[in-house]
């Protein structure tokens, strides 16, 4: 089981950015894809994005594109996504994970293998 640490969650207002991170509790975040999905009150869960194990691709949902970028820092263990130009419509609880598979099949099947406790992001207007 892989222990995966979220922050930076917060209230902002639209046009604002935010910067969540997520590191694997064991120091390990260079042998997973990574990536990012989204929950809003009363949807179903949303694939955002996701980053290869070495952080040379990424993949995005068609409504964060130009807006998010999902990065990763190996030697500091950590993955993170930036956030500008936020709008209401973002606003949910945004879940780090991480997965043995590769970073595109966390997009395809719209799953992993690990999950964190998920931080929430609220936009106002």
């Amino acid at each position: 089981q892989v222990q995966l640490v979220e922050s930076g969650g917060g209230l902002v207002q639209a046009g604002d950015s935010l910067r969540l991170s997520c590191a694997p509790a064991e120091g390990t975040s260079g042998r997973y894809a990574m990536g990012w999905f989204r929950q809003a009150p009363g949807k179903e869960r949303e694939f955002v994005a996701a980053i290869t194990r070495n952080g040379l691709t990424t993949y995005y949902t068609d409504s964060v594109k130009g807006r998010f970028t999902i990065s990763r820092d190996n030697a500091k263990n950590t993955v993170s996504l930036q956030m500008n130009s936020l709008k209401p419509e973002d606003t949910a609880i945004y879940y780090c994970v991480a997965t043995l598979k590769s970073a595109h099949e966390i997009e395809t099947t719209d799953n992993a293998d690990y999950w964190g406790q998920g931080t929430q992001v609220t936009v106002s207007s």
